[in-house]
C-alpha cells in the first residue's frame, strides 16, 4: 500500500487487535439496514448467513455461491471478470454482490472485507477458493512463477482472515474454508509448485484453527480430488516452459493434466453440499478431503507416512541426548 493510501485509512480508521478497520464499521456487527432481512428470500431451518467468496464466478467458488443464494443467504463474491456475475445479479439483485479482485492484492482486501460488512452488517462465512493450477518441474518453474503460486494460495488468503478476523471476533462466530487440495498433503512430480501453495495454506491454516476457536471460529481445509471445474482447461491452467530433458518423467502427467478437462468425477454442486453440511457440524473436522480419489489418496498417504515414521523410529529417537525426556510443549 502507498503512503497516500496508508495516511487515507489512518484518518478514517482504527486498529482492533493489530488489524486496521474502517471506523464506520467496527460496531456494525449487526443485520444489516441497507438490505433489509424481510427482503431476503428465506428457506425454512436454514440461517440467513453472510458469505464472502474468493472466485466465486467458476468451480466450486460458482457452486457454493449458487446453494448460499438459494439457501435464502447473502454472498459477495469475488472474481476478475465482473461480466461473469451478470446472472447470479440479475436472479439474486441485492442478495449478491460482486466485487472486481485478484486474490494476490492483498493491500485490496479490506475493500472487499469492508464492503460485506457495510451492505449485509457482518461476515459469517470466509471461503478462499481463487487461484490456479500449474506445471511445471522444480528445474523448469521460474522464481517468479513459484512466488505467484505462494501469492495466490498462501499471501492472498492470509490476508483476507486477517481482514475478517476483527468482525468475526466480535461476533464470537464464523466459519473460515480454505480450499487446498489432495495437492495440500501430497505431491507428485510436475506439480511441486502448486502443491508448495497449498502445503503452506494448510500448515498455516492447521496454526490458525488452534488460534481462533477460543473466540468461536472454526476452520475447514477442504482437499478435493479431480472436479469438473476449470482448472484442468488448457486457458486456465498454467505451464512453465518445458525441459525435454523431463519427458520421460513428467510428459504423461502434463498430458493427463490436460486431457482430464471435462471429464473429472467431481461434481462442484454436490461439493458445495458436503461442504455446507460439514461446516454446519458441530463436530465438523479440521481435514476434509473431497471426493473418492481423495480419500484413497489421502488415506495411503496418511498410512505410508505412519508406516515409515514406525520403521524409523528407533534410529529417529537415538539422535537426543541419553536420558533427557522428550519435549512436551504448549499447544500440541
Amino acid at each position: 500500500m502507498n503512503d497516500t493510501n496508508s495516511e487515507n485509512m489512518a484518518q478514517n480508521s482504527t486498529v482492533i487487535d493489530n488489524a486496521v478497520v474502517d471506523n464506520a464499521l467496527v460496531n456494525k456487527i449487526v443485520p444489516n439496514n441497507k438490505v433489509a432481512d424481510s427482503a431476503v428470500p428465506k428457506v425454512a431451518g436454514i440461517s440467513n448467513r453472510v458469505w464472502v467468496i474468493t472466485g466465486a464466478s467458476s468451480g466450486f467458488g460458482l457452486a457454493l455461491t449458487r446453494a448460499a443464494l438459494n439457501a435464502g443467504e447473502r454472498v459477495l463474491g469475488t472474481g476478475r471478470d465482473m461480466s461473469k456475475f451478470a446472472d447470479l445479479q440479475e436472479s439474486f439483485g441485492n442478495c449478491f454482490i460482486a466485487v472486481q479482485h485478484d486474490v494476490r492484492d492483498t493491500d485490496a482486501v479490506h475493500k472487499v472485507i469492508d464492503r460485506a460488512v457495510a451492505d449485509f452488517g457482518r461476515i459469517d462465512v470466509l471461503v478462499n477458493n481463487a487461484g490456479v493450477g500449474q506445471v511445471g518441474t522444480a528445474e523448469e518453474v521460474t522464481d517468479a512463477q513459484l512466488k505467484d503460486m505462494l501469492a495466490q494460495h498462501l499471501f492472498g488468503p492470509a490476508a483476507l482472515v486477517r481482514a475478517a478476523l476483527p468482525y468475526m471476533r466480535k461476533a464470537g462466530s464464523g466459519s473460515i474454508v480454505q480450499m487446498s487440495s489432495q495437492g495440500g498433503r501430497g505431491s507428485f512430480p510436475a506439480v511441486g509448485s502448486y502443491s508448495a501453495g497449498k502445503f503452506a495454506l494448510e500448515g498455516w491454516s492447521e496454526a490458525l484453527a488452534a488460534e481462533v476457536k477460543v473466540f468461536g471460529i472454526k476452520v475447514l481445509i477442504v482437499e478435493p480430488s479431480r472436479f469438473r471445474t476449470e482448472f484442468n482447461s488448457s486457458d486456465v491452467l498454467l505451464k512453465a516452459d518445458e525441459n525435454a530433458e523431463y519427458d520421460s518423467v513428467v510428459a504423461d502427467i502434463r498430458a493427463d493434466m490436460l486431457g482430464s478437462d471435462g471429464k473429472q468425477e467431481g461434481d462442484p454442486d454436490r461439493a458445495a453440499t458436503v461442504i455446507r453440511r460439514v461446516i454446519n457440524d458441530q463436530d465438523a473436522p479440521l481435514r476434509l478431503p473431497l471426493g473418492a480419489e481423495a480419500v484413497r489418496n489421502l488415506k495411503r498417504i496418511y498410512g505410508d507416512n505412519l508406516a515409515s515414521a514406525e520403521r524409523w523410529a528407533e534410529l529417529s529417537q537415538s539422535a537426543d541426548f541419553p536420558g533427557i525426556a522428550p519435549s512436551s510443549r504448549p499447544g500440541r
